[in-house]
């Protein structure tokens, strides 16, 4: 019988709950990713992971709140990932282009695509949730504003509203993902796409960027 991982009379333990969170989560995802967010249910979500009805609905009284928690652990992690490659010396500049082929190289990812093309396409039907995944967005993509907003102080690019500089580069970025997770020339084993390394799709859009906005 499961008992969501409390010892047997008693109520588990913050690590066993912090445990069963995590569970719940990942298997939540992995859910969305192969069935789409609009073809799952709390219920199926449960028999998958092996759980209770009563554990997954005590900590997520229904799918709204189940996504909120794993878009918003997405969220953390992809801001902590801009953050830390965009760590390091050097000019403001390169903490942005650091940080822009990261958001790339996580961007282009089958897991990560699989999953957020499925949110969109429901966002896509659901006012509600078209309404809160720009508000994820935003959280998640204000690093990069920031970094832009450090390399137009630094005079490294030209002066300018942040946030729309900031889109223009992720519509850029963006292409080279569409073109890789989304395109019949996807990565191969050495990764490359239509002739191209990652590096160097992501060199051709920051070209293009630096072109642009770069300081003269």
């Amino acid at each position: 019988m499961d008992t969501g991982g409390r010892k047997p009379g008693g109520r588990p333990t913050r690590e066993q709950a912090a445990a069963i969170d995590a569970r719940i989560v990942d298997g939540a995802r992995a859910v969305f990713c192969r069935k789409g967010v609009a073809n799952s249910g709390l219920e199926e979500i449960a028999t998958e992971l092996g759980v209770s009805k009563h554990t997954l609905y005590r900590r997520y009284p229904n799918k709204a709140a189940l996504l909120e928690a794993v878009v918003g652990r997405d969220v953390g992690r992809f801001r902590d990932a801009l953050l830390s490659a965009a760590a390091g010396e050097g000019r403001a500049l390169d903490a942005l282009r650091r940080a822009a082929f990261r958001y790339v190289e996580i961007g282009s990812s089958r897991d990560y695509a699989a999953f957020y093309l499925s949110v969109s396409a429901e966002a896509a039907v659901s006012p509600a949730l078209r309404e809160r995944l720009a508000s994820w967005s935003r959280d998640a993509l204000e690093p990069l504003v920031g970094f832009v907003a450090a390399a137009q102080g630094a005079g490294e690019l030209r002066p300018g509203d942040q946030a729309s500089v900031s889109g223009i580069l992720i519509d850029l970025l963006e292409g080279v993902n569409n073109r890789i997770r989304l395109g019949d020339d996807g990565l191969g084993d050495e990764g490359t796409a239509g002739g191209l390394s990652l590096l160097g799709l992501f060199e051709e859009r920051w070209a293009v960027f630096i072109t642009a906005f770069g300081s003269s």
